[in-house]
């Protein structure tokens, strides 16, 4: 009889090994592209932090190759500029934007099941989520930080909503990265949940002047 007990333990501890180890595998990206690149984003566990910063440089490649594609050696503020005013607009075809790269850190990004709020018709980003408080508590446009959280206080943030101050001050994100973060998420990455991926290709590089001074 003891035997049997300790057989039947042994089993369930094995499949919860099993299973356990099935998540984590799942959970794992390791296509890092950005790796070199510095982590500004400090607002989650170690293994998510490295996924959201490579997000946000994945958008930001896709957004200059396609909104500065003639000119790559611009300023990344145009093509935040370019892509800012279609988002709010409604003009985004993101299909068109993403790179493969791109959908795949989407596709990891999924399983984070807090970072999203799916049944939200404004945004399918998680307001109430510990990643979102804190970009926006250290995003450092005071302004614009004081009216994020009064949009979130009074349950009337959107992304149209925020759309008219953000585009009077988008410049900043050049320098601060939890603003980049908060248009990398809620602008972009949000939106994939309704999108159709399954197409997406890459897209050639495009070609650099090296007489070209940047803007």
């Amino acid at each position: 009889m003891k035997s049997k007990m300790n057989t039947k333990f042994n089993l369930i501890v094995f499949l919860l090994a099993l299973t356990l180890v099935n998540c984590k595998e799942e959970r794992t990206f390791d296509d890092f592209k950005f790796i070199d690149k510095e982590i500004n984003i400090d607002c989650e566990k170690e293994e998510l932090q490295s996924l959201i910063n490579e997000a946000i440089y994945s958008f930001e490649d896709d957004i200059t190759k396609f909104y500065a594609k003639e000119q790559p050696t611009m300023s990344i503020v145009y093509p935040y500029s370019q892509f800012i005013r279609n988002a709010i607009s409604g003009r985004v075809k993101y299909a068109e934007v993403a790179t493969p790269h791109t959908v795949k850190i989407f596709e990891a990004l999924k399983k984070e099941n807090s970072l999203w709020d799916t049944e939200n018709t404004e945004s399918h980003l998680n307001y109430k989520s510990s990643f979102f408080n804190c970009i926006s508590d250290k995003i450092q446009d005071q302004n614009l930080k004081t009216t994020l959280k009064a949009l979130i206080s009074t349950n009337s943030m959107s992304p149209k909503l925020f759309g008219s101050p953000l585009m009077s001050r988008y410049q900043r994100v050049a320098s601060d990265k939890y603003l980049a973060a908060y248009i990398a998420f809620d602008l972009y990455y949000a939106n994939f949940f309704d999108v159709d991926l399954s197409n997406v290709k890459e897209r050639p590089e495009p070609k650099v002047d090296f007489n070209q001074i940047p803007k």
